[in-house]
C-alpha cells in the first residue's frame, strides 16, 4: 500500500547507501596512480578494479531485483552495506593484486544489492505525489559519490587510507540504516519457476526494455565522455593529474543540477519525453563539439560542464518513471533491476567503444559514437512516452 506521508528521513539514509556504494567506485579512479606505484599495476589491471562493478550488474539485475521481492529491501540493502564494508577494511591491508581484485569483485555485489534495493525503498516511504522529487534525491548518489571520492581522496594520503575511510563511512551508514530504515511486510516466497516467470512478463511488457534501453543509452554517451575526461583534459589543456581530476570531480558533480531540476519539473507535472529528448539532444550536440574539438580549451570545458549538467535530466526521469512501468506493482524490485542492467551495459559499451575508435581513429571518431547514441535515445523516448501512456495493469 502506497504511503500517504514521505519519511524524508529515511529517503536521505537511503540516498546516503547509495552515496557511499559510489564512493567504491571513484575510489579506484582516484587511487590508480598510487595503485600503479605501490603494486606496480598497469592501467589494464586498475581498469578491471573499476569496470567489474559494471560487469556484476549486467548480470545480476534481475536476480537481485527478484530477491528484494522476496526477502525484501531493507534486507537486500542492509546485506549490501555489510559486503562493502567488510571488502573495503579487507581491501585495506591487501598487498597484491589477486586479493585486492577479489575484494572488488564483493564491492561490486554490495554496490549492486544497495542500488536495486534503494529504489525499491524509497517507492514504500514516498508518498505518489512527491516520488518523482525523491527519485531525483536518489539519481544524485552516483555522481555525488564518484564526485566525493575524487575530492577526498588526494587529502586521504595513499590508496589504503582511502578504503579504510570508506569502510567506515560504510559501517556509520549501515547503523542509521538499521536504526531507521522499517522492513515491509508481505514478502513473497522465493521460487525460480516465479523468476523466469515474472521475468517472461516484464519482457513482454514494452515499457520495461525501453526503459532499460533508454538508461543504456544514457550511460553509453555518459561514460564514453568521462571515462576519458581527465586524459582528454591533459591532453587537450595541457593540466596536470590533479589538476584534471579536480575539474573532473567539478564536471560530474554538476550532473547533480540536472537530478535536482528533473525532479522539480516533474514535481509540476513536466513532460517527461520533452525532459528526456531535450536532453538527449542537447548530449548528443556538446558531444559531438567535444570530441572533434570544434572550440578552444575553455569553451570545450564549459561544454562539458553542460554536457554533464543537462544529461543529470535523465536519470532521475527514468528512475522515477520505473513504479510506471511495471506491469503489476509487485514487479516493481524486478523493473528496477532490470534498469539497472541497462545501466550497466550502457558502462561497459560505452567505455570499450570509444576507447577503440579513438585508438584507431583518433578523438573525432568518438563522436559518431555519442551522436548515434543520442538519436537512438531520442527514439527511445517517444516510444516509452507511449508506453507509459498505456492503462496500467490492475
Amino acid at each position: 500500500m502506497p504511503a500517504t506521508t514521505t519519511r524524508w528521513g529515511v529517503v536521505a539514509l537511503v540516498v546516503a547507501a547509495g552515496l557511499v556504494a559510489a564512493l567504491q567506485v571513484g575510489k579506484a579512479a582516484i587511487a590508480t596512480p598510487m595503485l600503479q606505484a605501490d603494486l606496480g599495476l598497469g592501467l589494464a589491471a586498475v581498469g578491471w578494479l573499476t569496470s567489474i562493478f559494471a560487469v556484476l550488474g549486467l548480470v545480476g539485475g534481475i536476480p537481485v531485483g527478484a530477491a528484494v521481492a522476496s526477502i525484501g529491501a531493507r534486507r537486500v540493502l542492509v546485506a549490501g552495506l555489510l559486503a562493502t564494508a567488510a571488502a573495503a577494511a579487507v581491501g585495506a591491508v591487501a598487498t597484491a593484486y589477486p586479493l585486492l581484485l577479489a575484494t572488488r569483485v564483493v564491492e561490486g555485489a554490495g554496490f549492486l544489492l544497495i542500488s536495486v534495493a534503494a529504489p525499491s525503498l524509497l517507492e514504500d516511504v514516498v508518498a505518489p505525489r512527491q516520488r518523482d522529487l525523491a527519485f531525483a534525491f536518489w539519481s544524485c548518489f552516483m555522481p555525488a559519490g564518484i564526485a566525493l571520492a575524487l575530492l577526498a581522496g588526494p587529502l586521504l594520503g595513499g590508496w589504503h587510507a582511502i578504503w579504510w575511510t570508506s569502510s567506515a563511512v560504510t559501517v556509520l551508514v549501515l547503523l542509521g540504516v538499521l536504526a531507521v530504515v522499517p522492513a515491509r511486510a508481505g514478502r513473497q516466497p522465493w521460487s525460480w519457476h516465479r523468476l523466469a516467470a515474472d521475468t517472461g512478463t516484464i519482457l513482454r511488457a514494452g515499457s520495461p526494455l525501453l526503459l532499460a534501453a533508454a538508461f543504456g543509452l544514457y550511460s553509453l554517451m555518459f561514460f564514453a565522455l568521462f571515462s576519458f575526461l581527465p586524459v582528454l583534459l591533459m591532453t587537450r589543456m595541457q593540466v596536470d593529474h590533479q589538476t584534471a581530476g579536480l575539474l573532473s570531480a567539478l564536471a560530474s558533480a554538476v550532473n547533480i543540477l540536472g537530478n535536482l531540476a528533473a525532479g522539480m519539473v516533474l514535481a509540476r507535472g513536466g513532460s517527461r519525453v520533452m525532459l528526456l529528448s531535450g536532453a538527449n539532444v542537447v548530449m548528443g550536440a556538446t558531444g559531438l563539439v567535444i570530441f572533434l574539438a570544434l572550440l578552444p580549451d575553455t569553451p570545450t570545458l564549459l561544454l562539458c560542464l553542460v554536457f554533464s549538467a543537462v544529461g543529470g535530466l535523465i536519470p532521475a526521469t527514468l528512475l522515477s518513471s520505473t513504479p510506471m512501468a511495471a506491469p503489476v506493482a509487485r514487479l516493481t524490485p524486478v523493473v528496477f533491476g532490470l534498469v539497472m542492467q541497462g545501466n550497466n551495459l550502457g558502462q561497459v559499451v560505452g567505455p570499450v567503444a570509444v576507447g577503440s575508435v579513438i585508438d584507431a581513429q583518433g578523438w573525432g571518431a568518438a563522436a559518431l559514437i555519442v551522436a548515434g547514441a543520442a538519436v537512438l535515445a531520442v527514439v527511445t523516448a517517444g516510444a516509452l512516452a507511449r508506453e507509459l501512456r498505456r492503462p496500467a495493469s490492475p
